[in-house]
């Protein structure tokens, strides 16, 4: 079997499967990458070679990535050939990192740097809420309840909808941009002269936002987000209320927040101040 042939057939398991189009192209790099750094036939791929694999190129990535490639390589063979080659391999621990997160201030300085009305109110979109930026560029403008100011994710990560609450200062802009778009017979909420809108689109406009402010932080689409949720938490939210307006299938995943709210951090007294 050619690798042309077994990743076509990969694609249509994968599709099948209903799985979504960042993991379609995640697993197909994933089995091209280990069959044309071994040079063997897909067949003849066995465990030596994803160890060798992994040793020589990607043992220095984060545990995430490792994760995900034996996931790709383990699900491809174990569908194509009915065998597993990542099978006694021993998966990395997933390391837990604190994101990066904005104060408001930092969030409000942003914002003002912005001039052009739709970038900013696509970056507010995301910051009010909570917003990963494939939610945010596939919103279309029959996602919206007006009246009842609720707005609908269809099919965010992981083939979830959920519901999100349109804030009352980005209301008016909202409608404004959706009769825009409904004029130009758009079916998405943002679109370019090319349809729909990239992420790429998204992190230039918060690189060019950031370079004209003092912020020295790492920041992209997703800390907007992070933002969100830490913020929520310092304003007292519960965090399953948290973890429904975020759209994460376990509790654990929001809990991280906990962790990086400096503003509650900083209430907590040493023991020694009542001594």
């Amino acid at each position: 079997m050619t690798l042309k042939e077994f990743l076509e057939k990969i694609e249509i398991e994968l599709k099948i499967s209903k799985s979504s189009e960042h993991t379609i192209k995640s697993y197909l790099r994933a089995n091209r990458e280990l069959i044309d750094f071994i040079e063997k036939n897909p067949e003849e791929i066995n465990q030596d070679d994803v160890k060798k694999f992994l040793a020589e190129t990607i043992s220095q990535k984060a545990s995430s990535s490792i994760i995900l490639f034996l996931s790709a390589i383990r699900y491809s063979f174990s569908n194509i050939f009915q065998r597993d080659p990542t099978l006694g391999i021993k998966r990395p621990k997933k390391e837990r990192k604190i994101p990066s997160v904005l104060t408001k201030d930092e969030v409000r300085k942003l914002f003002s740097v912005i001039e052009n009305k739709k970038s900013k109110l696509m970056i507010s979109m995301i910051y009010a809420c909570g917003f990963r930026v494939s939610e945010l560029v596939n919103l279309k403008v029959n996602d919206f309840d007006l009246e009842e100011d609720i707005g609908h994710v269809r099919q965010g990560k992981g083939k979830k909808d959920r519901i999100f609450n349109i804030p009352g200062n980005l209301k008016k802009i909202i409608e404004k941009q959706i009769k825009n778009q409904i004029k130009k017979n758009e079916t998405y909420l943002f679109s370019g002269s090319k349809g729909p809108l990239s992420s790429r689109n998204l992190q230039k406009i918060i690189k060019k936002a950031v370079d004209k402010t003092e912020i020295k932080k790492s920041v992209s689409p997703h800390t907007l987000r992070h933002s969100f949720a830490t913020h929520l938490l310092e304003n007292n939210v519960d965090i399953r209320k948290i973890q429904e307006l975020l759209g994460h299938a376990d509790l654990s995943t929001t809990q991280i927040y906990t962790h990086i709210s400096r503003e509650e951090l900083k209430k907590i007294k040493s023991p020694i101040e009542s001594l």
